[in-house]
């Protein structure tokens, strides 16, 4: 992708003297809401009222949006409190109405990433706007498609892109909405340091006291800003009601958060160790969910061995594994002494496991 240094020209454009940050309802419900939310939030750190126009839902029958009509709420937004406006399209037809409604900022939704066929089709539609869009990752872990949802629009003439980074689904249950994989962002960051990343910390967490940590931790990797999904009455939004905070909220969480300004190489020491130390955080975290497979596997050994009266200690097996462990271990770099010592623990822990069933 060529010309990345011009992709970034938008957001200093903005000379804010802190992270970008967007929000706004996940959902535009009544002008009334619309208009309430956005003027608590105008005289804050918040440079793009966003508002859900249309709702892309996982099944029928869910709220998806009161469309078209919306898009009127947003420019009166626009002209009572100097705030540009934001909403996600999902086809041509989006982009054609959102346009005629002069909204600031359009992005494309983790759906309609993992399209090829959509993005192209959004890409044509837009083709030499001004207008900021912005590229959510797709659902799936998958940077290759979300860098070509980027050269897509990119081809299209389009000079103010930037990405969405909201995290990535996963069928197994983890504390977050969406897993963060932020090994992913942060490679997409080193392919192009100056393409803009904003971090939904909304979408990661899907509750809203998780929202803070998540946010300092994207701000601690060098995230250009955040989107956050802010409600006055939270708990009865029409959609995605545990995810978003109050105005009031979002005001003390940009108070809280720590940005940390250095010179340029101090910048580019902690850039480079934070990237680190967040790769170690996503391989510890892979560690940990990792033993926790493994002692489920074990449960099922112990009541094996429970139905079948056998004893809890197989010398021969537990051999095996240490022998086999310890030449893996040295194709890694890892010594033996380590590798003993890990194992060890790990049996231990196994063990434990199948006593505490065989004396149900």
């Amino acid at each position: 992708m060529e010309n990345k240094k011009e992709l970034r020209t938008w957001l200093d454009d903005l000379q804010l003297d802190h992270p970008l940050v967007i929000a706004g309802p996940c959902s535009a419900e009544t002008e009334e809401q619309v208009l309430k939310i956005a003027h608590e939030l105008k005289d804050t750190d918040v440079s793009y009222f966003r508002a859900g126009i249309w709702k892309p839902r996982t099944r029928p029958g869910m709220f998806e949006g009161v469309g078209a009509l919306g898009l009127k709420w947003l420019q009166r937004v626009k002209a009572e409190t100097g705030m540009k406006i934001a909403t996600e399209v999902a086809n041509a037809a989006h982009v054609k109405l959102a346009l005629e409604h002069d909204v600031d900022l359009l992005w494309i939704g983790a759906r309609s990433t993992v399209s090829p066929f959509i993005v192209q089709e959004i890409a044509d539609a837009l083709k030499g706007t001004d207008k900021v869009v912005l590229i959510k990752n797709p659902v799936n872990p998958d940077l290759a498609l979300w860098l070509g949802a980027v050269e897509r629009l990119a081809t299209a003439d389009i000079k103010k892109l930037g990405v969405i980074h909201r995290g990535f689904s996963t069928y197994e249950k983890t504390k977050y909405r969406n897993t963060p994989e932020w090994q992913l962002a942060i490679e997409l960051q080193s392919k192009f340091p100056d393409l803009p990343i904003i971090n939904d910390p909304s979408h990661i967490t899907g509750k809203r006291d998780m929202i803070f940590d998540v946010s300092q931790k994207a701000l601690d990797l060098n995230f250009d800003g955040l989107m956050i999904e802010t409600h006055y009455d939270p708990e009865n939004a029409w959609s995605d009601a545990a995810q978003q905070v109050t105005p009031s909220v979002l005001v003390q969480i940009m108070k809280d958060l720590k940005i940390r300004k250095e010179t340029d190489e101090e910048a580019e020491y902690n850039n480079a160790l934070n990237t680190l130390r967040a790769n170690i955080d996503v391989i510890d975290n892979q560690i940990i969910e990792l033993l926790g497979k493994r002692m489920n596997v074990v449960d099922g050994i112990g009541t094996l061995k429970r139905q079948k009266n056998v004893s809890i200690l197989q010398s021969k097996r537990w051999n095996e594994i240490l022998g086999a462990m310890v030449l893996e271990g040295q194709d890694h770099g890892l010594s033996e002494e380590f590798i003993l010592k890990m194992f060890k623990a790990i049996h231990q822990e196994s063990i434990n496991h199948q006593e505490k069933i065989i004396k149900k």
